[in-house]
């Protein structure tokens, strides 16, 4: 499914924390969204997910204004992963990554084989298979975070928006993840603060600075040694990655 924003403008009070954003993301694209903090990263994945509402301008998936879609259709659809999400309840991976069923399912209706297939695969894919009775409150940061990306998976999405997924996670299971959303047969938006890893496995990065877009396109054409000093203000050199085929940035001390 495709991603529409046309002139997003969102903020609090009198200030604005979105401003004027216009993007497009084709069907099964890895969008990458960069910026330094406070620049509207999470805000414009909230107003992409629908998950606000936009002071004015307006988001269409596959076409259609998703202000007019229902709640529930839109669950079906889209599904979003948190940078942090915590519970006091009691309940273990399992009951987590079931709740990503939850769109699908009617109040009468009984657990389903699909259900149950949707969910083990779910927990495969960010291999906590074997910790699916482990209680929730055990799990390390890293840990809640995989299984919160399961819960998204277990809701058959056909779009996937990730706000920084990869925070607490060691440097395996960031790769791991992020291989993951990008082999996906999905449509993903993802918030990252570790440049190279957007340009590893972004297809095209949008570059905010304080809730503008100041830059969209491939890795290659995006991150450059001006804008890095520009947007980042820090002093960077950038070269081939001996290990694929995008850039890498090597940050400079002093």
């Amino acid at each position: 499914m495709s991603i529409v924003a046309e002139n997003l403008c969102w903020g609090v009070k009198h200030r604005t924390i979105v401003s004027d954003v216009s993007l497009a993301v084709a069907p099964g694209e890895t969008l990458g969204l960069i910026g330094p903090n406070g620049s509207g990263k999470s805000s414009l994945l909230k107003l992409l997910a629908g998950l606000r509402r936009p002071v004015s301008g307006r988001v269409m998936i596959h076409g259609q204004d998703i202000s007019q879609v229902p709640r529930r259709t839109l669950s079906q659809q889209v599904a979003f992963v948190q940078q942090n999400a915590a519970t006091d309840t009691n309940v273990s991976v399992l009951d987590v990554v079931r709740l990503g069923r939850t769109p699908h399912r009617s109040a009468l209706s009984g657990w389903s084989r699909d259900d149950q297939a949707a969910v083990m695969t779910a927990l495969e894919r960010v291999d906590m298979t074997g910790r699916r009775a482990q209680a929730w409150q055990t799990l390390s940061g890293g840990e809640r975070q995989r299984v919160h990306i399961a819960r998204a998976l277990a809701q058959s999405p056909k779009i996937l928006f990730l706000d920084e997924p990869t925070n607490h996670l060691d440097i395996h299971h960031q790769i791991e993840i992020l291989r993951l959303v990008r082999d996906l047969d999905l449509t993903s938006v993802v918030a990252l603060h570790d440049l190279n890893l957007a340009s590893m496995f972004c297809d095209r990065i949008v570059v905010l600075q304080e809730g503008r877009v100041v830059a969209c396109g491939t890795p290659e054409t995006v991150l450059t040694e001006p804008l890095l000093r520009e947007v980042f203000r820090v002093q960077a050199g950038i070269s081939a990655s001996p290990f694929h085929s995008r850039p890498h940035i090597h940050f400079m001390a002093g």
